[in-house]
């Protein structure tokens, strides 16, 4: 990765599910207890993991073959973030190396903030049980903003919370809609290919420059 040099870049923005924390394990969790209760038998992590970042849509689609607008879809989706609500943070833990970035960030003085489309009854709490609320600059949920990525409205909501210009922003994120988001915003989009990337094609084929493999190669454009 090239670095960039510190005057250019003024605030990072990290996507949640999948890139900052890894919450596969307790997502889940939900979809599995859905399914065992229908006589079905539970999927792996390995197999849930492609499909976490997309949240209760890609995870039912992926347990159920159910899509939003069908019937019984909605039922579906209030099931899965009710036993999902209930063990939102059981096993779910910080990517590794994310602590240590994010303290070099604030070590820095860089101000760093969470855009997710993960709705705010569990993003707040979530962030609260991984200690990061009170530290974040902004927490932009998926219910705080008419819009949710790939529109541009939330990332364009945090840069203007916190301050900083969009061009002057990284957003790190692991699906393609962080992408389109990112560059929708003015915004530098950089891919965690350590996160759930999802099934729509190779992240380099997404549009963004850079890749990382590791949290700490962010740091290289600081």
């Amino acid at each position: 990765m090239p670095t960039v040099t510190h005057s250019a870049i003024e605030a990072v923005l990290f996507d949640l599910d999948g890139t900052l924390a890894n919450t596969a394990p307790d997502l889940g969790h939900a979809l599995n207890r859905q399914r065992i209760a229908r006589g079905l038998s539970a999927l792996s992590i390995e197999c849930i993991r492609t499909e976490a970042s997309a949240g209760a849509r890609g995870l039912l689609g992926l347990g159920f073959n159910i899509k939003p607008g069908e019937p019984g879809y909605e039922a579906m989706r209030s099931e899965f973030l009710d036993y999902y609500a209930e063990r939102l943070c059981h096993e779910t833990t910080l990517f590794p190396g994310i602590a240590e970035l994010l303290d070099q960030l604030d070590v820095l003085g860089l101000p760093w903030g969470v855009v997710t489309n993960k709705p705010a009854r569990f993003t707040i709490p979530l962030m609260r049980e991984l200690d990061l609320s009170r530290r974040a600059a902004c927490i932009v949920s998926g219910d705080d903003t008419v819009h949710s990525k790939p529109h541009p409205e939330p990332l364009l909501t945090a840069s203007s919370t916190m301050a900083v210009a969009p061009g002057k922003c990284i957003y790190l994120g692991d699906d393609l809609r962080d992408v389109q988001a990112s560059l929708a915003a003015g915004m530098e989009p950089v891919i965690a290919r350590y996160g759930y990337l999802g099934n729509v094609g190779p992240p380099e084929s997404w549009g963004a420059r850079y890749l990382i493999d590791r949290p700490q190669e962010l740091l290289g454009f600081l």
